[in-house]
């Protein structure tokens, strides 16, 4: 095996970040930097870029890997497990964390960007409200509902009285769909104009209704079918 510490010095992902900086390196060797060491038959980097090809080159798919699903390649330990996950939830948490510095919701892009913290790497689907003040500025965000993997409820009761309960002006929705496929389905239509409509009567304005993919998303408003 040709190992990479018989690679030219420039060459190798540690020494290539120090003297080129962290942008030259490709996610395969960013990955081999955690992993350290590959198998009597791959460097880091081959292993790393194995793992990456199994998942299509995908970052997300790969945080939404257990332990146990990282194990399973040859070369990769409990050890190297944990750090490749603590990597990847350190840069979902640094994504939400830039999230919460921006101080109200302007359009949909940011509402996404909120929601997709909570909601990013579940095989499962999940709905949750943001509750907003007359300035569009964030009151809460809350979880409502939890489903399989094709379906999740949202009790409108429960939207509401956590809206009043929090002198909200206004609400936006959100669920994910783990499948990656955002286009609404009848279910989610229904469930929107339910909750459209018991909002008129309460003077509560709902801003939209985003459904999260893997980094994707689409808007009932922006699609004008609030």
């Amino acid at each position: 095996m040709n190992t990479i510490k018989s690679w030219a010095e420039e060459d190798r992902p540690r020494e290539k970040m120090l003297s080129k900086g962290k942008d030259a390196l490709s996610n395969a060797e960013l990955i081999a930097i955690l992993i350290g060491s590959g198998n009597n038959k791959e460097s880091a980097v081959d292993l790393s870029k194995r793992i990456l090809r199994d998942h299509k080159d995908n970052l997300i798919e790969i945080s939404a890997l257990s332990i146990n699903d990282l194990i399973k390649y040859n070369g990769i330990g409990v050890a190297k497990a944990v750090s490749i996950t603590a990597a990847l939830e350190l840069g979902r948490r640094r994504r939400f964390s830039e999230a919460l510095e921006r101080p109200c919701i302007k359009n949909s892009k940011i509402a996404f960007e909120y929601f997709y913290a909570h909601l990013s790497d579940l095989n499962h689907e999940q709905f949750w409200i943001m509750l907003l003040n007359n300035a569009n500025k964030v009151i809460k965000l809350e979880k409502i509902g939890i489903g399989g993997l094709s379906g999740t409820t949202a009790d409108p009761k429960k939207i509401f009285k956590s809206a009043l309960e929090n002198n909200a002006a206004s609400i936006m929705l959100c669920h994910n769909h783990p499948s990656g496929n955002i286009i609404p389905s009848e279910a989610d239509k229904r469930i929107t104009n339910t909750i459209v409509k018991a909002a008129h009567f309460l003077e509560i304005k709902i801003l939209d209704h985003i459904i999260v993919g893997n980094n994707i998303y689409f808007s009932f408003a922006d699609e004008g079918i609030l």
